[in-house]
């Protein structure tokens, strides 16, 4: 019989360098990441802004990109193929303090018929007048506040009333 002996087996050392690199790759991934997320949660806390609050920050909010929401008032609508223009109002921001107020319809309604709203004047150049832009819609516009006072919208979403889209399935069966 022949005899065995255990003998070491030693394995080749892997370099250091690769995984130094492997390393340095990782951590600065993970802080690119960390700094894209940081900065925008920071550039993204609001939604938007209420009428009153673009009043109330007025001249720090000049030239700057903000949101703004508001309830369109119907009779300032004017749009020439080119431009559009209308007025909105202050509604509130808060989904729990329109629900308290009697709902989106009633809010918007009250705000469009009171003569004490502030006002903010929206225009938006060479886009279409969309179909929901109407008295008392809900209007959510992006863009930038002129020193004129006037908003210069980019984008505009509009939401109706909920007693428009409640009456949807009659205007459909009928």
């Amino acid at each position: 019989m022949t005899e065995l002996t255990a003998q070491p087996v030693t394995l080749p050392a892997r370099p250091a360098k690769g995984r130094a690199k492997f390393l340095i790759g990782g951590v600065v991934m993970l802080a690119a990441v960390v700094y894209l997320i940081v900065s925008n949660i920071g550039a993204q806390q609001e939604y938007f802004i209420t009428v009153d609050e673009l009043e109330a920050k007025q001249s720090d909010l000049v030239g700057r990109s903000i949101r703004i929401s508001g309830a369109v008032i119907g009779d300032t609508i004017e749009y020439d193929g080119k431009t559009l223009t209308f007025d909105i109002v202050n509604i509130p921001d808060s989904a729990a303090t329109i629900e308290d107020e009697g709902g989106l319809a009633k809010v918007l309604h009250e705000a469009v018929t009171n003569p004490d709203a502030k006002r903010v004047t929206v225009i938006l150049i060479d886009q279409p007048k969309p179909d929901l832009l109407q008295h008392e819609a809900q209007a959510i516009v992006t863009g930038t506040l002129g020193e004129d006072g006037m908003f210069h919208a980019d984008e505009l979403l509009l939401k109706c009333p909920t007693r428009y889209q409640e009456a949807v399935p009659e205007q459909v069966g009928g």
